[in-house]
C-alpha cells in the first residue's frame, strides 16, 4: 500500500513500556522499534469510541476482540477512495477498517498478528501444512491446498487462513463461495493480501505512562519551540500577536507549547456560525482554564449569504474558506491593527503542501497577517501527547472519531467523517440537509447528488477567486474582543 512522505516517520515501540515512543530511544533507557505504518504516518490515539467501534466491527466479522482493555491502541490514516485506519496495537498493525461510500457501509481488513490476540471464530480458511510456505510467501491459496473454512463464508469476503494447529499464515479475500470451496480440484480460493508483517508484544499500559515513556521527546520538542521563537519573533515584536485558535489539537498544542516557551498571548477565534457546538465550548475551556483573552472576528452570516449565490462548496471550488474566514479577518486586522502576528497550528503531516510551506510567511490572502508555525515539524502523536502532558481541555468531538475540526460540514471531509458528524450534531445537519435540499430541487439535480457526496466535487470549476470576495467593503469589519469567549 503506498502513500506520500511529508516527513519521516518517527512512530516508534517500546516493548518493555508496551508504548509508542517518537524516538529510537525510550525514556526508561530502553531501545525502541520502527512501526511499520503507511505513509505519511501520521498516528493518533484511539480513543473510546474508536475502540468500541473497531472492536464491534471485528467481533462481527471475525469473532475476535482486537483492542483488549486497557492496551494502547493507535490509528493510521491512510490513502484510499475515502478512508482507511490502520490499527496499531502492541506495535503491530493488526489490521485496519475502510469505509466503502458506495454502501455506507464498513469493512474490517485484518492482518496476520491479529490472530496473536486473539484466534478467529467466524471468517477463517483452515490450510493444508505444505501450503504453508508460499501463502508466507505472498502466494494466493489454491485449491489442493485447501482443507475446510467457515460454512458462512461468502465470495468477497476477507478472510484468515489458519493452519491445522490454528497459527496464522496469512489474510485475503474469499474468491468463492464456502460451499463451492469445498467441492473444488483446482482454481483459487482465496487471494492473498500482501502485507508488510509487523512484531507484535502484547501487554497493557495507560497513556499517563505512554507520556511517561516520551518525557524526554516532549522536553526536546519545548526546547526546539523556545529557540524557534526566539530565532524569529525579534522583527515582529512591536506588532500585537496572538494564537490562532481553531478548537482543534494543532492549535490548543500550538497555544499550550507557546505559553511554556514565550508567553502568554490573545487567541484569535474566526466565528463562522458553521463550528461544532464543541468547538464553541472548547473555547470558553481553553480560555477560563488560562485565564486568555479571546479576540473573536464574527463572520456569521456570511457562509450563507455566498451559498445562496453558489451553492455549497466544494473540493474544487472552496470558497467558503476566503467568504466565511480569511476575508473577514483581513478586513477585522486592517481596522483593528493596520497588521499583526498570529502563532499558528500548521503542520507538515498534514498534507502535501504544509510539509512544503515555510515556517514563517506572509498569509496569501490575508497580507496583513505574518504567521509562525511553532510545531510545524510535530506529528499527530507529538500534539496528543503534549496535550495529555498538560492535561489540557480538547474538543470533545475527538472522542468521537471526528479528526479534524472546522466548519462542521466542511466539503474536504470524507464521507465517513460526515457520517459520524451527522450521528453526533444531527441538528446541525438536519439544517445542512434541509439547506442542500432547496438548492437541490431549485436547481433540478439529481437525489443522489446529496446522499453519494457528489455535492463535494464540482468537476467544472477550479478554486477561483468568487465574486463575492472582492466585494466586502474595509468598512464592514467586524470584530469583538472581550476576557472570555461566548
Amino acid at each position: 500500500m503506498g502513500g506520500l512522505y511529508h516527513g519521516k516517520i518517527l512512530l516508534h515501540w517500546c516493548d518493555t513500556c508496551h508504548a509508542p515512543v517518537m524516538a529510537d530511544r525510550c525514556a526508561c533507557g530502553s531501545e525502541t522499534r520502527a512501526v511499520p505504518v503507511t505513509p505519511p504516518g501520521d498516528a493518533r490515539p484511539a480513543f473510546p469510541d474508536d475502540i468500541s467501534f473497531i472492536n464491534n466491527l471485528f467481533l462481527d466479522r471475525f469473532g475476535i476482540t482486537l483492542i483488549p482493555d486497557g492496551w494502547i491502541a493507535l490509528i493510521n490514516n491512510v490513502p484510499d477512495k475515502d478512508r482507511m485506519e490502520e490499527i496499531v496495537v502492541g506495535g503491530a498493525v493488526v489490521g485496519a477498517v475502510r469505509y466503502l461510500p458506495e454502501t455506507g457501509r464498513w469493512d474490517a481488513l485484518p492482518r496476520p498478528e491479529a490472530a496473536l490476540i486473539q484466534r478467529p471464530e467466524k471468517r477463517y480458511v483452515i490450510v493444508d501444512d505444505g501450503a504453508v510456505p508460499s501463502i508466507r510467501d505472498g502466494a494466493s491459496l489454491l485449491a489442493p491446498g485447501f482443507v475446510s473454512c467457515d460454512p458462512d463464508i461468502v465470495s468477497g469476503d476477507e478472510v484468515f487462513m489458519l493452519t491445522r494447529s490454528g497459527e496464522c499464515a496469512g489474510v485475503g479475500r474469499m474468491k468463492v463461495d464456502a460451499s463451492e470451496a469445498a467441492t473444488m480440484e483446482r482454481g483459487q480460493i482465496v487471494r492473498s493480501r500482501k502485507n508488510i508483517r509487523s512484531q507484535f508484544t502484547p501487554g497493557p499500559a495507560s497513556w499517563d505512562e505512554v507520556v511517561t515513556a516520551n518525557k524526554d521527546v516532549l522536553i526536546r520538542l519545548e526546547s526546539a519551540t523556545r529557540q524557534f521563537i526566539a530565532e524569529h519573533i525579534g522583527p515582529y515584536e512591536h506588532l500585537p500577536i496572538s494564537i490562532s485558535y481553531s478548537g482543534g489539537k494543532d492549535s490548543l498544542a500550538s497555544l499550550l507549547v507557546v505559553m511554556n516557551t514565550y508567553k502568554k498571548l490573545p487567541i484569535l477565534f474566526i466565528d463562522t456560525g458553521m463550528e461544532f457546538p464543541s468547538t464553541y465550548e472548547n473555547v470558553r475551556q481553553v480560555t477560563e482554564r488560562y485565564d486568555l483573552e479571546c479576540i473573536m472576528v464574527d463572520s456569521m452570516g456570511e457562509f450563507w449569504r455566498e451559498f445562496e449565490i453558489q451553492g455549497p462548496p466544494a473540493v474544487d471550488c472552496r470558497w467558503c474558506c476566503k467568504t466565511a474566514k480569511l476575508e473577514p479577518l483581513r478586513i477585522f486586522i486592517e481596522v483593528t491593527w493596520n497588521e499583526c502576528v498570529s502563532f499558528v497550528g500548521q503542520r507538515k503531516y498534514e498534507s502535501a503542501s504544509r510539509a512544503r510551506n515555510p515556517r514563517v510567511w506572509r498569509n496569501a490572502f490575508v497580507r496583513n497577517q505574518i504567521c509562525l508555525a511553532p510545531i510545524h515539524s510535530w506529528t499527530a502523536m507529538h500534539v496528543w501527547l503534549y496535550i495529555f502532558r498538560e492535561k489540557a481541555p480538547y474538543n470533545d468531538m475527538y472522542r468521537h472519531g471526528v479528526d479534524r475540526m472546522g466548519c462542521y460540514m466542511c466539503p474536504a471531509s470524507d464521507m465517513a467523517i460526515l457520517e459520524r458528524i451527522k450521528q453526533h450534531v444531527p441538528d446541525l445537519w438536519k439544517e445542512w440537509e434541509e439547506r442542500m435540499e432547496a438548492w437541490r430541487i431549485k436547481h433540478d439535480l439529481p437525489e443522489s447528488w446529496m446522499a453519494e457526496g457528489t455535492w463535494r466535487v464540482r468537476n467544472d470549476r477550479s478554486q477561483e477567486e468568487p465574486e463575492s470576495f472582492a466585494r466586502h467593503d474595509a468598512q464592514t469589519g467586524r470584530g469583538r474582543r472581550s476576557g472570555r469567549s461566548s
